[in-house]
């Protein structure tokens, strides 16, 4: 590996590694990957998990999945319909609502970070089916239905 120190790590080593990705370690000689790669043997949200079990690797991958799936299942919820609850109920609901949302996608957004390949597909997966099971087309029975209609409780997430 080849050493690349400057003022700017703020107490990190950045070194290149031998399959040209980037690594980065900290005076415990922590290791931190800075491109993607492939492998069971990763750190995912928690400090040593799941570890370097296969196992407890898939499960992993599941609970990922799953987040991107619930995600994208609060996105397009329809809790509250229009006029069957009072007006100050229904933002505490889609204010709850939109704090799951994020908070969620935060935990996926982070795990992601993790830079491990199946940790991506398997988000990438749950948001996928979340869309098609619960915000695409697919399931309408009425094709014709007006577009601009409330289709969910909480605003689309957009940067």
């Amino acid at each position: 590996m080849e050493k690349l120190n400057d003022d700017h790590t703020h107490g990190m080593m950045m070194y290149n590694s031998s399959d040209g990705g980037m690594t980065m370690m900290n005076h415990r000689k922590m290791m931190m990957h800075m491109t993607f790669f492939w492998g069971s043997n990763t750190q995912i949200l928690f400090s040593g998990w799941p570890g370097t079990r296969t196992g407890m690797y898939v499960l992993a991958l599941i609970a990922v999945f799953m987040l991107a799936f619930l995600v994208e299942g609060i996105s397009h919820s329809r809790l509250t319909k229009s006029g069957s609850i009072h007006h100050v109920t229904a933002g505490l609901v889609q204010t709850l609502l939109h704090a799951l949302r994020v908070g969620l996608a935060y935990l996926v957004m982070l795990a992601i970070m993790s830079f491990n390949g199946g940790v991506f597909l398997a988000a990438m997966a749950g948001h996928s089916l979340g869309f098609f099971l619960f915000g695409s087309r697919f399931f309408n029975k009425n094709p014709t239905t007006v577009p601009a209609a409330k289709t969910s409780d909480l605003t689309p997430m957009s940067c």
